[in-house]
């Protein structure tokens, strides 16, 4: 039998093929020239890409043993992960390769930015020696913000401590404690704002983080803020962040990362106090060694049919049929989960119930957790880290098993204590014999809704002409409802809406469906990757 063939479409590093190691064809070719990828995919078993090679429904419909796609850094904007998860191909990137070196450039970023290194330079190369006009100021004993407490954010914090710095912290998910054996003080976004003279954002790019550094925080702000961004664009407003640089309210800003890539012509570039770079935050010789590497061993043991830690769609390895339609499902309902509780929970049940205990169920503990912090670290969220993410913000986790389940032939739901002891569940089922997903429980009421790439709940007292003001806000904001469901606990007691729609839910329909019909809990769900 021959050996099993991998395409290499980019330059990558040596030491990639060195980890690949002899078990394998290497094959090479230009993945930006899009004739010889599609000839050269056809019969390969394996792909490793960077960020040039398209790897899309196209490629994937040319590639016909194709296993898996390895992309060697962090995004995965040139690869559609739902299009090679339906071919059945397997994902993989290289999520923790390139986080010192992000954390680096943050840092690089903020000390360009106080001491107004990118003007002076420029300044002297126009033959200009202006010192005067370039004062900056020092770190020492300032306080710097970190806006998401992730594994960049800890690294973040780390080399700033070292500079003698205070360091504060927004992130709902993390527990204080968590963050007070770091020498973090955890705070609200406003508090932080106000009381930082340097921030950093080190947060996923999700519905709910797009705008969050708006022109109203920024009006919080100390006139000598340095902001730096190197996470995602448009998780700062960039227009409210050039009219407070223009105008004096922040000091500096230093970015890597834009609303919109590549950016090469923005009014902030105009500004000598912000100093920008082109997305460089794995661009170093370490984070591409890194990835390659790491992808490189989950090719390997993708094409053995070993589990792939980290795979982001589908799962190799030793895992019962019967258990893998659980997977995807499992970390919807993670994700779910999330949205509801709205902070990190103290304790996180896995329940796992019916015919599906006879296997082993490990992986649906995995699935659940990864979808658990999946919308909320900025970094890649897999099988490795998942329990390690837990761990770090205190989250103790079981999983449950129990073979009869009463209503449904399999059952799985997840359960969390919250900091003020109220709990949070969410559970779901597959059904017939295409294996349809379903929610079946939240919050201990019962529904039967389909889990789209949208949803909404809302929780509110019963009592007549709530679901028409539910469905007339919705209706005045354009968007379309899929499925609805209400429920209750008893009559007059709590009720619920549960729905999915065509679309996500804007912010201000959401405040005007929690005024108009005085809810308890007002939650959108967005399960988009």
């Amino acid at each position: 039998m021959s050996n099993p063939v991998v395409l290499i479409a980019e330059e990558l590093s040596p030491a990639t093929i060195d980890a690949l190691g002899p078990d394998f064809e290497i094959r090479q070719c230009d993945g930006a020239d899009r004739a010889e990828l599609l000839e050269a995919i056809a019969d390969a078993d394996a792909i490793l890409v960077r960020s040039a090679t398209q790897v899309d429904l196209e490629a994937l419909e040319a590639a016909k043993r194709l296993k898996v796609v390895a992309r060697a850094g962090v995004g995965l904007d040139n690869v559609d992960v739902k299009a090679a998860t339906q071919h059945g191909v397997m994902v993989v990137n290289a999520p923790t390769s390139n986080i010192v070196s992000a954390a680096e450039l943050a840092v690089a970023l903020m000390l360009a930015a106080a001491r107004h290194v990118s003007p002076a330079h420029a300044a002297l190369r126009n033959g200009e020696w202006k010192r005067s006009r370039y004062t900056g100021i020092e770190l020492y004993e300032k306080t710097v913000g970190i806006v998401g407490l992730g594994r960049i954010g800890v690294l973040v914090a780390q080399r700033l401590s070292a500079f003698g710095m205070r360091v504060i912290a927004y992130d709902p998910y993390v527990q204080a404690g968590r963050a007070a054996q770091m020498g973090v003080r955890l705070v609200s976004l406003e508090e932080l704002v106000a009381e930082s003279d340097f921030m950093s954002v080190h947060l996923p790019k999700t519905p709910e983080t797009v705008g969050l550094i708006s022109d109203e925080q920024l009006r919080k702000a100390k006139p000598h803020l340095v902001l730096v961004n190197a996470a995602r664009g448009g998780i700062v407003d960039e227009e409210a962040l050039f009219e407070a640089l223009s105008e004096g309210r922040i000091g500096a800003a230093g970015l890597d990362v834009f609303a919109k890539e590549p950016c090469t012509d923005s009014p902030l570039f105009a500004l000598e106090n912000v100093v920008a770079t082109p997305h460089l935050g794995a661009s170093t010789d370490e984070a591409q060694e890194k990835a390659g590497i790491a992808v490189a061993r989950s090719v390997r043991l993708a094409l053995s049919g070993e589990l792939v830690p980290d795979a982001v769609n589908v799962q190799g390895g030793v895992i019962a049929e019967d258990v893998r339609p659980g997977i995807p499902l499992t970390e919807k309902l993670g994700r779910v989960f999330t949205a509801l509780a709205g902070e990190v929970a103290q304790q996180v049940d896995v329940e796992v119930r019916g015919e599906i205990t006879q296997y082993d169920v490990k992986v649906l503990e995995l699935a659940a957790l990864k979808g658990v912090f999946c919308d909320v670290v900025e970094e890649q969220v897999s099988y490795v880290n998942a329990p390690l993410l837990a761990a770090e913000r205190g989250v103790a986790v079981r999983l449950v098993t129990e073979a009869e389940s009463p209503d449904h032939r399999n059952l799985i739901t997840i359960r969390g204590t919250l900091g003020d002891g109220s709990q949070v569940s969410v559970s779901g089922t597959l059904i017939g014999i295409a294996q349809r997903e379903r929610l079946v429980e939240v919050d201990g009421f019962a529904v039967d809704i389909e889990p789209t790439d949208h949803l909404g709940f809302f929780r509110y007292e019963d009592r007549p002409g709530m679901v028409g003001t539910v469905g007339r806000v919705l209706g005045d904001a354009g968007i379309n409802i899929a499925g609805m469901q209400v429920c209750r606990d008893e009559k007059g007691g709590h009720a619920l809406v549960a729905l999915s729609v065509d679309s996500a839910i804007p912010h201000e329909a959401l405040e005007e469906i929690r005024t108009s019909i005085a809810a308890v809990e007002v939650r959108s769900v967005d399960l988009t990757d």
